[in-house]
């Protein structure tokens, strides 16, 4: 904007637009159904860690995902919940452990109140830390 357009009381229109918009919403906006994205509770089993990147979209569309890891190796089950973990930071939301190998989704929209609690897991984080993390998952 010019000097003489700041004189004249032109104002020039000035378009933001940030990753953190798509997360603000006002009370009423919550409430509306905006093609049913971000209204879904979507429950997955996935088979191999290529299926990460469908579970990440879900998250992205702010839809809650619970994730059951009892249909893969251990090892893609950590590689999983790594990449989970990421995609949750970068649109800042939550995971949670709900039980053995299930685990809660949530995108920035969604609130979750209370933790879930297991005896087993209290028992075996008294292990060595090789075994730690497959009584984790399992």
């Amino acid at each position: 904007m010019g000097v003489i357009d700041k004189i004249l009381g032109k104002e020039e229109e000035v378009e933001t637009s940030s990753e953190d918009e798509f997360y603000t919403l006002g009370v009423q906006e919550a409430y509306k159904d905006n093609n049913s994205e971000g209204n879904k509770m979507i429950l997955l089993e996935p088979r191999a860690y290529s299926e990460s990147q469908q579970i990440a979209d879900h998250l992205k569309k702010r839809n809650t995902v619970v994730v059951n890891l009892k249909r893969v190796t251990p090892e893609q089950a950590k590689r999983i919940v790594d990449f989970l973990s990421g995609t949750l930071y970068a649109i800042g939301g939550d995971l949670q452990k709900l039980g053995s190998g299930i685990f809660l989704c949530t995108p920035k929209n969604i609130n979750v109140q209370g933790k879930m609690t297991d005896e087993e897991e209290k028992k075996t984080r008294t292990k060595n830390d090789d075994t730690e993390f497959n009584a984790w998952i399992i």
